[in-house]
């Protein structure tokens, strides 16, 4: 006899605690908290795909402008420089800084490209009849990019380096620089709406698969 999972979507594991639970039925806006620890298991939301699509697609815009507009410029004694994100990396890579700008490359331009790239893919994946199992990959995924996108860090740097250098020189705060505050603030409301559970439900899995195609060859008849 071979051993096979129990198939319940209703049990859920609390990640503060670890107590299996089998999961209450909610409406849109209930949520479920756990008996043990009383942390949140679930917030069962409303239209969530659907308001998670239109704030990733307001934060590919967004990102976008970020990397393509200036970012800072600098008036000193009459003359104006301006830089951008990846002209920011450049430099650093010029000045023998190479992992600094690797860093910079990394947290501030591929990760977050993949976190919106991931999320528009999952998204509309899910709301597909029978959603592709490309959604679960994607959604364990999802999570790392969401680590290593660090625009709040760099934010709070060049806020710092502003500070140091105003009285060096005159600092003019470029559309990108506001860009990147937008941005960070629609990945935090992102992160407080997407519900992964409710995507997780969606997935239709390769054990249901094979047990619809079993069902569906006992069902029909027998060719004479």
């Amino acid at each position: 006899m071979h051993s096979r999972p129990l198939a319940d979507p209703a049990l859920l594991a609390c990640l503060h605690c670890d107590l299996v639970q089998r999961l209450p039925a909610l409406t849109p806006g209930d949520a479920a908290r756990c008996p043990r620890c009383e942390k949140l298991l679930w917030r069962h939301g409303a239209d969530v795909l659907s308001r998670t699509l239109a704030l990733t697609v307001a934060a590919g815009i967004l990102y976008l402008i970020a990397n393509l507009a200036p970012m800072l410029g600098l008036e000193v004694v009459g003359r104006t420089a301006e830089t951008t994100v990846l002209g920011g990396a450049r430099q650093l890579w010029r000045d023998g800084r190479e992992t600094v700008a690797l860093l910079v490359l990394f947290t501030v331009v591929i990760a977050p490209a993949l976190q919106i790239g991931f999320l528009l893919a999952i998204v509309v994946g899910a709301q597909r009849r029978r959603p592709p199992h490309w959604v679960a990959l994607l959604l364990r995924l999802h999570p790392t990019t969401q680590i290593w996108s660090m625009i709040e860090v760099m934010l709070i740097g060049v806020l710092v380096a502003l500070v140091k250098i105003a009285e060096l020189a005159t600092v003019v705060p470029g559309i990108a620089l506001y860009a990147l505050a937008g941005l960070a603030v629609l990945f935090a409301a992102i992160q407080s709406i997407f519900d992964q559970h409710d995507v997780w439900e969606r997935i239709e899995w390769a054990d249901a698969r094979e047990q619809s195609v079993v069902a569906a060859r006992d069902v029909a008849p027998e060719a004479p």
